[in-house]
């Protein structure tokens, strides 16, 4: 069975494919087009080469493995059309992701900006503005392996975790779920929101200024899902009742250095960042690897995506 790579991963990593009884090919991806041999692949594992590969011409192709969660790059009509499987990596970044969200609620209740500040300005002067993390109470618009990370992380700090999912599931690490009909309670009650959800044709804009303005004052909202979850103006119209706001995505990125989310004190903005870690390309070839030896097995392989649904 022939797989094509466009990542490569080392030759220890690649013997290990090749003794599950794969024919591998790796072709960087900045340098791929489709041509005989790359067709005859029956397996691809890559993040985005589908502007110059097309995989409408890779007639025996059956199974496509990205390497990232979201799938907002794949061409959706030629994989529904040709009956291809596709796989993500869920779960791969949620280690990283989860522990940025505990870093910026910890940085913004201990307010360390301000610090830092003082520090490069050689500035002597104790903040009496700090907060304690523990007793607050944390929601998470979506339970997925991000927020669960997450979670588990938190429960440290002895705070009450809530979580909302569609049908307000329980779930492990939380305290309370409700279903997306509910969510206005999280929203109403909690001292920081998270988001953690995809986005999909039902979450495109779900947050906005509806939401924003029954959050507490003084409380925290921080976004790691998808920049188009929320209504950026909407955001900014409230963004003074946040004691902080912790954004690693945007509506447009990079983020305009015109953007006004830049003027703002209590407002943290990091460039997409939250996913990275030095254990990536492990963790990810680990998923690379259970897929491929199943497939190739004949059983089940996890992280199917539906397409329809768009995760």
């Amino acid at each position: 069975m022939k797989v094509l790579f466009t990542e490569n991963y080392g030759e220890e990593k690649f013997q290990k494919i090749r003794d599950l009884g794969y024919d591998l090919m790796y072709i960087p991806e900045r340098k791929i087009e489709n041509n005989d041999e790359i067709n005859l692949a029956q397996v691809l594992v890559t993040y985005n080469p589908f502007s110059n590969l097309d995989i409408d011409k890779m007639k025996n192709l059956r199974y496509i493995q990205i390497t990232s969660v979201g799938i907002d790059q794949v061409p959706k009509r030629s994989i529904i059309e040709n009956d291809i499987l596709l796989a993500n990596n869920r779960g791969g970044y949620s280690i990283p992701m989860g522990e940025w969200i505990v870093m910026y609620i910890l940085e913004i209740y201990k307010n360390t900006m301000n610090l830092y500040n003082q520090q490069l300005n050689k500035i002597w002067r104790v903040d009496y503005s700090v907060e304690e993390l523990c007793g607050k109470t944390i929601g998470f618009i979506g339970t997925g392996t991000i927020a669960t990370e997450a979670a588990k992380r938190l429960k440290a700090f002895e705070v009450e975790i809530w979580g909302v999912n569609t049908k307000g599931r329980d779930t492990d690490y939380f305290d309370r779920c409700f279903s997306t009909e509910d969510m206005d309670i999280v929203f109403r009650e909690c001292d920081v929101v998270v988001v953690t959800i995809p986005s999909t044709k039902e979450t495109i804009g779900m947050i906005n200024d509806n939401k924003f303005k029954i959050m507490k004052d003084n409380s925290v909202f921080i976004n790691v899902g998808r920049g188009n979850i929320i209504h950026e103006d909407d955001l900014i119209k409230n963004i003074r009742k946040f004691k902080g706001v912790a954004l690693d995505v945007f509506e447009e990125e990079p983020l305009s250095t015109e953007n006004s989310l830049w003027q703002y004190e209590n407002v943290i903005i990091t460039p997409h960042n939250s996913w990275i870690s030095n254990m990536n390309k492990d963790r990810t070839f680990n998923t690379i690897y259970s897929n491929l030896k199943s497939y190739i097995q004949g059983k089940n392989i996890n992280n199917i995506v539906d397409i329809k649904k768009g995760y």
